[in-house]
């Protein structure tokens, strides 16, 4: 199935078109955009699966790149400050909570102070591994409690932005615990939302439920945008996926956008 870019951003695109009409790279540009996949769910797993058994790359080996990537972006949108650099990292127990775990390690290295709230911890050595790195660059871990017990949304304002790495793509709804208290949270907060890949809580494919969920201020869309991204209106939406082998964005007609330079991740909007 094959989904076009996001209203906004085509309209976006559109106004910047009509504005430089000469420049024909821009267009060019425009153009690949506007014929971007947006994945369902089982194209976002047999991508998945194709990485690891077609490609040979292992997971801890994606996980690095896509959190490393997502650092960068943040980095970009939300630069250091004389003020408070203090970034909250929600982590779930999935792949998804392991880029955040790599992002916050990625984070205090260009200089920001990011702390863990890792509800569910599985008990698997990977997970650990990254934890450990995390402890060992002084990051710190919150007690389950400091959130699940909290009276109001009013503990999350000493943070800059909130990092969303709860739940990836296999979600399925409804939500279950212990995730119910943090994402009520962050439905409520005013701190900005970065989420990566999906917004923790939507339907990969249909986007946020209809009693409203978290509305980021950023995504971070990972090897491609999923379908769920069509719906996202918040201000900035990155693309995190220069590790994809051209041979696999033949494959699935991802027709994704170009990076420049070095860089390892590219703005949508």
């Amino acid at each position: 199935m094959l989904r076009l870019v996001s209203p906004i951003l085509k309209s976006q695109i559109v106004k910047q078109i009509r504005q430089s009409t000469t420049d024909e790279s821009f267009i060019s540009f425009a153009r690949r955009y506007s014929r971007m996949k947006y994945l369902n769910q089982t194209e976002a797993i047999n991508i998945d699966k194709d990485l690891f058994e077609k490609y040979k790359f292992s997971v801890d080996q994606l996980m690095e790149l896509a959190g490393q990537s997502c650092a960068i972006a943040i980095a970009k949108s939300y630069p250091l400050s004389e003020d408070s650099n203090k970034v909250l990292v929600c982590c779930g127990p999935g792949n998804n909570g392991g880029d955040g775990l790599v992002c916050a390690r990625h984070l205090k290295h260009f200089g920001y102070s990011p702390e863990i709230y890792y509800p569910k911890r599985p008990s698997n050595p990977l997970y650990e591994r990254l934890l450990h790195q995390c402890i060992e660059n002084d990051i710190s871990i919150l007690e389950n409690e400091c959130i699940e017990e909290a009276t109001d949304v009013t503990i999350l304002q000493e943070y800059i932005i909130i990092v969303d790495a709860l739940l990836g793509f296999s979600f399925k709804p409804p939500l279950r615990e212990p995730f119910i208290r943090i994402i009520d949270m962050l439905k409520d907060t005013t701190v900005p939302i970065c989420s990566i890949d999906i917004p923790s809580g939507w339907n990969v494919e249909e986007g946020p439920p209809q009693e409203g969920g978290i509305k980021p201020q950023m995504l971070i869309s990972l090897t491609a945008p999923k379908m769920c991204a069509s719906k996202f209106d918040g201000k900035f939406h990155y693309l995190g996926g220069r590790f994809v082998p051209e041979k696999l964005e033949l494959q699935y007609n991802l027709n994704l956008p170009k990076y420049a330079d070095t860089d390892f991740v590219v703005q949508l909007h």
